[in-house]
């Protein structure tokens, strides 16, 4: 990728989509995990970046965040890049690199005055089982490795979730009454086994169309549903489960994201834990979220569309679930730069066709991903539905503070 003629493409990207840009799929595999085959890639590509990478069970969507896999992590992996026609070819420049040239006139002034970036992400996590007992870090601790730290929220979307995989159920902190020695002791029998420490914990069943906002500092293991996460800009994390669906967990990963310096130093993954979020009594209560309307519903309803909230519990960001009613033209306006990316139906956002893929292979370009600019969101952004059947459903992902979330 040519990053040379980032300024003239940046700004071209951004006049031809009229404030709005088209972003190409972006694919992120992990090493300790199985596709779970919801992502709408196309079956032959799953391991099409071999074995030793693993599968490809995570889709990035809005990333300016190069994603932490190891020594044989590809360039610009984890990275958005927009796409647009010249007249002769299809050029693209990383989502990363426009916002660092556009500033402002992408992302708007007080989003780039604040964090002088995009400052977050949503990504598809589709695994086939559950993952792990892990942790994200906080801010503080994050930055030690030269990080930042990681809030997540996650939205289970019905379109992506026909089948629940092999353990829809996610562990989320530690049972109340639970000492630190208790934990202390999993973390130190991390290599002797199955360390047991989800016995020290809470499993939910999840629901489709619902979700949970998890801080860093909890200790999670998600379950086996396809999930939409926006977070923050991070991708730090350590594992503190040994053995998951009878698969071993690399050491290395118990110890990843800890200075190196205290390496072996098992209080230093006991000072990660936010104790009190973990053995809150109220837990589902205070991170459980059901979807809420934006405005009343038969408003949006009588104009074309519905709106919801799904993640807003978070400072960090936020999200919104749109639905266009077959047939329906609406002009839909927000207050900050968003991505988005289909769901279901096809029609027209803006100056582009919008469509949702039913399969994509590896490299290929879709209609189904787009990032909005803070002016093209203000000024309101039209979207037509040329179905008389199928609603358009897309997902909108927000950076911190949005100014419209007053829930």
């Amino acid at each position: 990728m040519d990053t040379r003629s980032t300024v003239s493409l940046a700004q071209q990207a951004l006049d031809q989509g009229k404030g709005i840009m088209r972003l190409v799929p972006t694919w992120v595999p992990r090493s300790f995990c199985v596709p779970g085959r919801r992502i709408k890639l196309h079956p032959d590509d799953y391991y099409v970046l071999g074995g030793v990478r693993g599968g490809i069970d995570e889709r990035w969507l809005s990333s300016t965040t190069p994603a932490k896999n190891g020594p044989l992590t590809g360039e610009n992996e984890g990275l958005s890049a927009v796409v647009f026609n010249n007249g002769t070819r299809e050029p693209t420049l990383l989502l990363r690199d426009a916002v660092s040239e556009l500033k402002a006139a992408l992302i708007g002034d007080r989003l780039w005055n604040e964090y002088g970036s995009w400052p977050m992400y949503s990504k598809f996590f589709d695994n086939k089982g559950p993952l792990p007992h892990h942790i994200h870090h906080n801010d503080e601790h994050a930055r030690l490795i030269g990080q930042l730290g990681k809030p997540e929220a996650y939205y289970f979307p019905p379109q992506l979730n026909n089948h629940g995989g092999d353990f829809p159920y996610t562990f989320f902190g530690i049972a109340p009454g639970t000492t630190k020695d208790q934990i202390r002791e999993c973390l130190v029998n991390f290599t002797k086994g199955d360390n047991k420490i989800t016995n020290f914990s809470s499993a939910y069943r999840l629901e489709p169309g619902t979700g949970w906002d998890v801080p860093p500092g909890i200790l999670h293991a998600p379950g086996s549903l396809c999930t939409y996460e926006p977070q923050k800009a991070s991708d730090v994390f350590a594992m503190y489960q040994s053995l998951v669906n009878d698969a071993i967990i690399p050491e290395e990963l118990l110890w990843n994201g800890t200075p190196s310096e205290r390496i072996g130093d098992f209080d230093q993954l006991l000072e990660v834990i936010d104790w009190e979020l973990n053995v809150d009594p109220h837990f589902m209560e205070n991170h459980f979220m059901r979807p809420r309307p934006v405005r009343p519903e038969a408003e949006m309803q009588a104009e074309g569309y519905s709106e919801k909230w799904i993640c807003y519990r978070s400072g960090a960001y936020s999200a919104k679930e749109l639905t266009i009613l077959p047939g329906a033209t609406v002009t839909i306006k927000d207050s900050a730069a968003y991505g988005i990316i289909m769901m279901q139906g096809h029609g027209k956002m803006g100056v582009w066709e919008v469509e949702t893929p039913a399969l994509i292979r590896y490299g290929q370009l879709t209609n189904d991903e787009f990032f909005i600019s803070e002016s093209a969101a203000l000024e309101g952004v039209r979207i037509t539905n040329h179905s008389s059947s199928d609603p358009i459903v897309m997902l909108k992902h927000f950076g911190p503070n949005n100014p419209d979330l007053t829930l």
